[in-house]
């Protein structure tokens, strides 16, 4: 009698798998070299039909890893067969290669598992003797079933898979095989193989099982069914005495192309899609920063953060440059003009053929930069004109400047962070307003020659907190409104004429504030820390502040000349023209009309604020004085 040759396993891993590897190894496993389980499957064998010969070609008998392979439970397809395997983690390339295999490999058949690595092993027990295939060899099941039996046997299949059964439910085999049932026993298993000639190997760990549970039912002949696209029947016999002790195991998987036992290589370029693999890269900086060095680091509300620049000139394209940098996913960008030559050197978002035919509007452009940059990233730009006090808006005019503001509004109401980053300071009051009136996350940047502020305004009273003391505004600080400071003016005043490398200082300087305030417990409500902690030791330490990335000041001042920053604390001011509870309340209720008014009618902010009345009693002060003439 013929001695049966059975069909060993072929891997067969899909791109998914090496994507969620990656995923666990730098979230979750780290340094950690533990084994893991990990789920596969294999279904019935498949074969496909050649056109010139007419032949059945038996495809691969396949065992699937996919990307819910470390789930669990895992979800295994339609007639298909979960499978478990060890998944071994090395951290270097030199532990995978003097890795005892022989070790590793009978560690796991003690416990007939799978052991899965980058070199796969399909465990399978040797039987000593083999076992025998009769004469006739495989036959068509319908040859040796009546057609009664093989419906009732698919139609259990399609209930609930099983990748083994006899003719009756499984679980009373040990009632069966102890009763003294005819030694004729058909066994069923599905049959990951479509050769016609070789079953696959999860036959012969089957027939290992039951020579060992049973060894006085499976001495003689046992009928066997393999379920493929055509079922196949054969009858096997053992070739002698069996052995007493435990099989020896055999099943490193051979490579495809040398046939020998060694690892495999997978190239992953051609499978892999760019634009997965930099989402996973782009944030290996992030996640090693809190693997490493701050474990409590909530990157994902980083990553949840909706941006709102004000301005895409030099400060907005650094800002969303280093917003990207901490993993900022939604970013917006509002601008009313054009690239010019002059701006690609200053600006790092824009470039020289940006600037042809006029220039592309800046919003729009800076947008698309981002998405080239990292194509993950969700960047809108709008072209869009700020209403501003000191600038009237005229009749013909209202209707647009009324849609503007809506979609203003709107945005607002979209995003977390608003950065105001415009060139005016008159262009920054509305935003304050809408930043107040919402209460969102509001940085403000401006600069100088060699200066800059950075601050975050304070948000309103929460309802919980009656003593709250809340912080200025870019306003608070004035006795003025805002009025058009860009007429008349020379082209170095209408300009920021700032040294070139104060842009990148004070950018990068508002997004680290923003991303010290999100770690915050108290979020924009975050009180900033007292004068004295400003020290090196006090640096991230609880009595500083409680946010892990250090302190939460309110304003940071740079001085280029002396390459110092001084931060500053700042209380609202309950006259003030941007943040003041009457200016917000009358926005609240009038909405565009109070805006028409603040940018038309000189003076209307100070009446509205009560600026007009201390004016007043200023000039009452002075009057009132006794000066001495000859001083």
């Amino acid at each position: 009698m013929p001695v049966v040759q059975f069909a060993p396993f072929s891997s067969l891993v899909q791109p998914g798998f090496w994507h969620e590897l990656t995923r666990l190894k730098i979230d979750i496993l780290r340094l950690s070299d533990e084994s893991l389980t990990v789920n596969g499957s294999y279904s019935v064998g498949r074969s496909v039909r050649d056109r010139e010969t007419g032949q059945d070609v038996a495809l691969g008998c396949n065992l699937v890893l996919g990307a819910a392979a470390f789930e669990q439970p895992s979800q295994v397809p339609p007639m298909s067969v979960a499978i478990r395997g060890v998944f071994k983690n090395y951290n270097t390339i030199e532990e995978f290669k003097v890795a005892d295999k022989a070790s590793i490999f009978n560690e796991v058949t003690n416990d007939i598992n799978i052991n899965i690595y980058y070199w796969f092993a399909f465990p399978a027990f040797v039987a000593k003797p083999a076992w025998d295939i009769s004469t006739e060899g495989w036959k068509a099941a319908d040859h040796e079933l009546n057609a009664s039996q093989l419906t009732s046997i698919f139609e259990s299949l399609h209930a609930q898979t099983k990748p083994f059964f006899l003719f009756i439910p499984m679980d009373e085999a040990d009632v069966f095989f102890a009763s003294d049932s005819p030694d004729s026993t058909i066994v069923g298993f599905l049959d990951p193989s479509a050769s016609p000639d070789n079953p696959g190997w999860p036959l012969r760990n089957l027939l290992t099982y039951l020579q060992t549970l049973y060894p006085s039912k499976t001495d003689g002949e046992l009928p066997v069914a393999g379920r493929a696209w055509k079922s196949r029947f054969g009858v096997v016999a053992s070739g002698g005495d069996r052995q007493s002790v435990k099989p020896t195991a055999v099943g490193w998987e051979r490579h495809p192309t040398t046939n020998k036992l060694t690892a495999r290589m997978a190239d992953l370029a051609p499978m892999m899609d760019p634009t997965r693999l930099a989402d996973q890269a782009v944030d290996l900086n992030l996640k090693l920063m809190r693997w490493r060095i701050i474990p409590s680091l909530d990157l994902e509300k980083i990553a949840r953060t909706r941006c709102l620049l004000l301005g895409a000139g030099t400060l907005g394209c650094y800002v969303a440059r280093t917003l990207i940098g901490w993993g900022v996913r939604t970013i917006t960008l509002i601008d009313s003009s054009r690239v010019s030559f002059s701006n690609p050197v200053r600006q790092p978002l824009f470039d020289f053929d940006d600037c042809l035919n006029g220039g592309k509007p800046k919003a729009a452009c800076a947008a698309e930069h981002l998405k080239k940059i990292f194509p993950g990233i969700n960047a809108t730009g709008y072209n869009l004109s700020i209403p501003m006090p000191g600038h009237p808006i005229p009749v013909s005019s209202r209707e647009q400047t009324q849609k503007d503001v809506e979609l203003l509004e709107k945005l607002f109401d979209e995003h977390d962070a608003i950065f105001l980053l415009m060139d005016s300071r008159e262009s920054r009051w509305l935003p304050t307003v809408l930043g107040a009136a919402k209460n969102k996350i509001v940085l403000n940047a401006a600069l100088g020659f060699d200066t800059y502020v950075v601050m975050r305004h304070g948000a309103r009273a929460a309802a919980s907190a009656p003593n709250f003391q809340r912080l200025g505004c870019y306003y608070c600080n004035d006795i003025v409104a805002p009025t058009d400071s860009l007429t008349d003016r020379t082209l170095d005043q209408m300009c920021t004429v700032s040294r070139p490398g104060l842009a990148p200082i004070a950018a990068s300087t508002a997004v680290e504030l923003m991303v010290s305030l999100l770690q915050h417990p108290d979020g924009a409500h975050a009180p900033p820390p007292p004068p004295q902690s400003t020290t090196a030791n006090d640096i991230g330490s609880e009595s500083a502040s409680n946010s892990v990335l250090g302190l939460v000041p309110h304003q940071l001042r740079g001085f280029l000349a002396q390459f110092r920053t001084l931060p500053v604390t700042g209380a609202a001011f309950d006259g003030c023209t941007g943040c003041s509870e009457a200016v917000i309340n009358v926005y609240e209720k009038e909405g565009f009309a109070m805006i028409l008014r603040a940018c038309n009618e000189t003076g209307y902010l100070e009446v509205l604020t009560g600026l007009d009345k201390l004016y007043m009693e200023g000039d009452a002060a002075l009057e009132s004085v006794d000066w001495e003439e000859d001083e």
